[in-house]
């Protein structure tokens, strides 16, 4: 099962502040919406995702169709076939992607330490 790139999603408490922050390390902003509080940052193969308010808590994310530069791929396992193996495996997933659709998509799953799993597939 390839679950696609990966990086982490960090709950902050302050976006501006955060951002200052990660950009000391080296960090670029590669994408997101300062206004809407959400950041994508990049230091050279290694990405994170800043996110004001809208995750609990930090969480390990994977994006099927996307290389390591949010550049699509031309062949990816989608997020509904993803779905279907890990629900084969006896895993119980927190949120599900819709079977009925084609796309973009996103399912949740919880690992044994409460730490949350994020696969979010945001190209057809």
């Amino acid at each position: 099962m390839k679950l696609g790139t990966f990086s982490i999603s960090l709950a902050v408490k302050d976006i501006v502040v955060s951002r200052a922050f990660y950009e000391k390390l080296g960090f670029e902003k590669v994408g997101g919406e300062l206004d809407q509080k959400w950041l994508i940052m990049r230091n050279g193969e290694t990405t994170i995702g800043l996110f004001q308010g809208m995750f609990e808590n930090n969480c390990l994310t994977f994006n099927p169709g996307w290389d390591s530069q949010a550049e699509p791929l031309e062949e990816f396992e989608d997020v509904r076939v993803i779905q279907r193996k890990l629900k084969e495996k006896g895993l119980t997933l927190a949120t599900e992607a819709d079977e009925s659709t084609t796309g973009p998509a996103s399912l949740i799953l919880v690992d044994p330490d409460g730490n949350p799993i994020l696969i979010d597939q945001h190209v057809q």
